[in-house]
């Protein structure tokens, strides 16, 4: 069978990395991925092939993954944060079921700490209950069905994180998920922002709802909105899972 990792490598460096996603990038014979994120784990890429290249080439990058995996190399396929949340794997699984016979490959998903994972872990415990995860890129998915989830999350006071939140081509997007929130949670709700979790540049703030659109906030920051129960504590975010203390 034709041998394909999909690796998490989480923030990037090894000390965030698990033990399975080191062994397999250590045993595959080509690694494939983003060139920002091949830079992060370059130490542990010497000597082997490297295929690399910009952002917006995921299909090129999998295709090439999956030639190279047909002439009978180990290849691993590497995504930031987890593979399967906003990553690779459901890239790799779709265009070997669409394009070849996925029967032919064996396929190893290693997951990764996603940013949401990351960033929580910095800020204190904001996950601790039900949450969403949303993305604000409107890439590969229309505006419409986004604002949808927001009002969703909104409805069911689930925490929520934004990932995504801003870019040059999406300057207001974040405001106006602020706005359509803004109709179910009170704009003291707590919020943090994490940028550049567990790697250089390593920011982060605790605020409010009401003043989300006055933070610093770029495609490398995830946001976290907290539920109705969410505090602060000495600099900690807390969201109570509800046990009786």
């Amino acid at each position: 069978m034709y041998k394909i990792n999909v690796i998490g490598i989480g923030p990037g460096f090894e000390e965030n990395m698990t033990g399975q996603a080191i062994q397999a990038i250590k045993d595959s014979q080509v690694v494939v991925g983003y060139k920002t994120y091949m830079e992060l784990i370059r130490p542990l890429t010497v000597g082997k092939e490297i295929v690399e290249n910009g952002m917006t080439r995921e299909v090129e990058r999998c295709k090439k993954a999956i030639e190279l995996a047909m002439k009978n190399k180990v290849v691993s396929v590497v995504s930031s944060g987890d593979p399967g949340v906003y990553g690779m794997a459901g890239l790799i699984l779709e265009i070997l079921a669409k394009e070849h016979d996925l029967s032919k490959f064996d396929v190893a998903i290693i997951p990764g700490v996603t940013s949401a994972n990351a960033g929580a872990a910095i800020l204190g415990s904001p996950l601790m209950h039900d949450y969403v995860t949303i993305s604000l890129s409107d890439l590969m998915t229309d505006w419409s069905l986004i604002e949808k989830r927001i009002h969703c999350a909104g409805q069911g006071d689930f925490g929520v994180v934004f990932y995504n939140p801003k870019s040059k081509s999406r300057p207001d997007y974040l405001n106006k998920a602020q706005e359509i929130l803004l109709q179910y949670k009170s704009a003291d709700t707590i919020v943090g922002i994490v940028k550049n979790a567990f790697r250089d540049g390593q920011i982060h703030q605790i605020s409010t709802l009401g003043v989300l659109d006055q933070l610093d906030v770029d495609m490398f920051t995830t946001v976290f909105i907290g539920n109705s129960a969410t505090y602060v504590e000495n600099g900690h975010m807390i969201t109570p899972r509800g046990y009786q203390i």
